[in-house]
């Protein structure tokens, strides 16, 4: 039972799947109930719901497969996302939670055979972009219950909603594979129909004063403005942001159920970064007319689903971040039902001052007090719900962003555990030494997950989560993430915004229409590498003739000449930085 409501039967997914491999076509099946299933034809792609009659004969060959995710048309055919491998992390309200450990495209596209080279061509490009899909970080789901809705909303769900396909249930800001859906919904597939998650799903059992609490951690990444870090900035004219993420805090205990929300998310104005090869590409706020308005649309969605909000700002108030910080600010004064709150973390906390988010805490306390959180008890009733939300944001929405939302979950977790009894008044949980060490490490996974989505690396700022301070070795780290973001950004995230935008169905493919890679004008060789060899030649030849320098004028003319070559090919990178980085080819950034 679930906030009150009388029980009822419950939406379950078939778990237990095998793929049939035929000549012209692949079929999945229930291993509980074989006549439970469907066929997608290896030429066209039409998928067939199987039925008490159908026999293929044998099959070529048969594996285990944990879901098909769904399927989406290229150019010369039909690819199905099936999952391969999995791993159980951990129940939500009692239902077991599973990892994507592995999932494969399997091609139905033999009318491949019969295409032109062009589309040949738009194939393959297409497939490596599957590949990256396939590696796809943070993905869960369930087969006994939806993950994408927070236990809030939930209990605002009408009588027998448990009965609904779980793809129905679902918040489709959160469904990472709503696009890929499509075609088995259309063929009333729902036991087959996977919603699955993108975000983070952490959980661990704390025992204070001998006493289980069961605590989860759930990040839901929305879909609206997926992207990676550098190609998706700001808001797109709806009000959608980069990086959007709603955070659940659950806790369990002897039949209660307490969970706060916090959500993060980048700066709703329209403002981009374009990757150019220096490692702090220029930050720039894109003037249009209807900026305000884009504002205005993001805090009223805002205040639709979750209540009063309050911006936390965690940006410098100097450079180009104060420049955008500013604008921001400007901007909230306009609305009237949500608070600005500006907090340089940089200046006021520096490296190692973590505790000095006691200052933000102190500016905002009685409103996050008052905003609250969700309790329920153990006979289901709703004691209080959550009237508002902290909305917190820098520039990247991970680092800053997620130190600052462990602090503010620390609070309220002591003030949760003090009111169903697990806590006397006067004590706090950071003084449970090794219970608060591992609510910092499910807070300190969870950034580094979410990170890996976005950035692709490792959270910077880690042990600021996980111990309350920097460490050598973090610090050695967080170097290295800087060093691996800088390259990521440069040099491979446009083609893995374009397999983000793609999968989310943003871009769609026309077979009868021209190529995207000749509409967009991009070339299939590559500069960088010839410019790298150029450089690297220069200044190994520059550094040869400089040593035999001193034997005669003509090997001085010579370093001077090829120190002249370097100079000036490094120069033309430098000038056309924007031309060597991997670019999205398939959307514009808006």
């Amino acid at each position: 039972m679930e906030c009150g409501s009388s029980s009822c039967e419950r939406f379950k997914l078939y778990d237990q799947l095998e793929l049939h491999e035929f000549q012209d076509r692949f079929v999945v099946r229930s291993v509980e109930f074989p006549n439970r299933g469907f066929s997608i034809n290896r030429g066209d792609g039409d998928i067939e719901p199987l039925n008490c009659d159908t026999c293929f004969g044998s099959a070529t060959k048969v594996s285990t497969i944990y879901g098909v995710a769904g399927t989406i048309r290229l150019v010369a055919g039909v690819y199905m996302l099936v999952i391969t491998s999995r791993k159980e992390v951990g129940n939500f309200l009692g239902f077991p939670v599973f990892q994507v450990t592995s999932m494969k495209f399997v091609p139905c596209d033999q009318a491949l055979k019969r295409s032109t080279s062009q589309e040949k061509k738009d194939e393959a490009y297409f497939l490596t972009l599957l590949k990256i899909v396939e590696t796809t970080p943070g993905l869960y789901y369930s087969y006994q219950t939806d993950i994408t809705l927070n236990l809030q909303r939930r209990c605002k769900f009408a009588e027998g909603w448990a009965a609904k396909p779980l793809w129905k249930q679902a918040d489709p800001r959160f469904v990472w594979n709503k696009n890929l859906m499509v075609e088995l919904i259309e063929f009333k597939l729902d036991e087959f129909i996977i919603p699955v998650l993108q975000g983070s799903f952490q959980a661990v059992q704390l025992k204070l004063k001998e006493s289980p609490v069961q605590l989860t951690l759930i990040s839901r990444r929305c879909t609206r403005r997926l992207g990676t870090r550098l190609w998706r900035r700001g808001a797109n004219l709806e009000g959608d942001t980069a990086n959007f993420i709603e955070t659940e805090q659950l806790v369990e205990h002897e039949g209660f159920k307490a969970s706060l929300l916090q959500i993060r998310g980048s700066i709703p104005l329209l403002w981009e970064q374009i990757v150019d090869l220096s490692y702090k590409p220029h930050l720039q706020i894109v003037n249009h007319e209807k900026s305000s308005e884009v504002v205005e649309r993001h805090f009223f969605d805002l205040a639709q689903r979750y209540g009063e909000t309050i911006a936390v700002d965690l940006t410098e108030k100097h450079g180009e971040e104060g420049q955008l910080s500013a604008a921001f600010a400007a901007e909230m004064q306009k609305l009237p039902n949500a608070r600005y709150v500006p907090f340089d973390f940089h200046h006021v906390c520096g490296s190692s001052k973590f505790e000095n988010l006691q200052l933000l805490y102190d500016k905002i306390s009685e409103d996050f007090e008052n905003q609250g959180y969700l309790l329920i008890d153990p006979e289901g009733n709703i004691l209080q719900e959550q009237r508002g939300i902290i909305r917190s944001n820098c520039i990247d929405c991970l680092d800053r962003t997620n130190v600052t939302q462990s602090f503010l979950a620390q609070k309220s977790l002591t003030k949760q555990l003090q009111r169903i009894g697990v806590l006397g008044s006067d004590e706090c949980f950071t003084k449970f030494n090794e219970d608060y060490t591992k609510f910092r490490s499910l807070w300190a996974e969870q950034g580094d997950e979410i990170s890996l989505e976005y950035a692709g690396t490792h959270a910077l700022k880690g042990d600021l989560v996980r111990y309350g301070k920097l460490t050598f070795s973090g610090v050695i780290k967080d170097g290295m993430s800087a060093i691996t973001r800088y390259y990521l950004n440069n040099f491979h995230d446009g083609v893995r915004q374009d397999a983000i935008d793609l999968i989310c169905g943003l871009y769609s493919i026309n077979k009868h229409g021209p190529s995207p890679f000749q509409l967009n004008g991009f070339e299939s060789l590559s500069y960088l590498p010839v410019a790298s060899a150029l450089v690297v030649g220069g200044l190994t030849i520059t550094s040869l003739t400089l040593q035999q320098a001193g034997r005669n004028a003509q090997q001085f003319m010579s370093s001077v000449l090829w120190a002249g070559v370097t100079a000036g090919v490094m120069a033309v990178v430098k000038a056309n930085g924007r031309q060597f980085c991997s670019r999205p080819r398939l959307c514009s950034l808006r």
